[in-house]
């Protein structure tokens, strides 16, 4: 069974991670959306209620769990038996982030693999970071949200 993990705090989850879950829910029999708990990070949202808008918008995917953790991802990884983590990319700046994180992960963990999934052009300006700037200031977040996230 290829297991995938895809990692992130969602806070909350946009149009872009949705989309990134569902278009790779073809490529790997099961995906863990794993819910980094970071003590370091003020969230705006619980992980309660971040783990249920998760569940909610794929209530009718069997191949998509949902789970928290905090530490390592790649120990998480090897605690969920998954040897992929799934990270998506919007822009260029991304991809180096992205890439000097896989490079330390593969360093760790050598059995686990990053796969880059680009991100659709519609959603490349949607970052959770956007999106709770603009619920603190009372605009409507209908546009960057799956309709799971209800505020």
């Amino acid at each position: 069974m290829k297991t995938a993990l895809f990692p992130g705090s969602f806070d909350p989850i946009t149009l872009g991670h949705a989309d990134i879950i569902t278009r790779t829910s073809g490529l790997f029999d099961r995906i863990i959306i794993g819910i980094g708990n970071n003590t370091s990070k003020q969230y705006m949202f619980s992980l309660k209620q971040r783990t249920e808008w998760i569940r909610k918008c794929f209530e009718q995917n069997p191949k998509v769990e949902v789970h928290s953790y905090s530490g390592l991802t790649v120990e998480f990884c090897k605690k969920m038996n998954a040897l992929y983590i799934i990270r998506g990319l919007r822009s260029s700046s991304d991809f180096q982030y992205e890439q000097n994180i896989a490079q330390m992960n593969k360093s760790l963990a050598p059995e686990i693999e990053t796969v880059f999934i680009p991100c659709r052009p519609a959603y490349t300006a949607i970052t959770s970071t956007i999106v709770r700037d603009i619920i603190r200031n009372n605009g409507s977040i209908v546009s960057f949200v799956p309709d799971c996230v209800v505020l």
